[in-house]
């Protein structure tokens, strides 16, 4: 396990764009090395036998019913819009 001091939190923060002072650099780094230490914890657990599975408890009826029911009207749709034309909203140009 990597100890905080190994840790290179310039990188981590560099890939989530982010700028941290020293001072949150440091308090980070240990934090990153506590989640690193309880992953550690984790891998020493005997799954042995255990099936994988994506929830804890089975999921019943997470589906709701797919009834069809009257859309938005065009008028409170463009109600907030910055600008519109042709019952569309005008958005600038992303892609040339």
């Amino acid at each position: 396990m990597p100890s905080p001091t190994d840790l290179n939190i310039d990188h981590v923060a560099h890939l989530a764009r982010i700028a941290l002072t020293p001072e949150e650099k440091t308090q980070f780094a240990a934090q990153l090395g506590d989640v690193l230490a309880y992953i550690e914890q984790l891998k020493t657990v005997d799954i042995a036998g255990i099936e994988p599975t994506a929830h804890a408890f089975p999921i019943y009826n997470v589906w709701a019913d797919d009834v069809a029911r009257p859309g938005l009207p065009v008028e409170a749709a463009l109600r907030n819009a910055p600008a519109q034309r042709d019952n569309m909203i005008v958005v600038p140009k992303v892609v040339e």
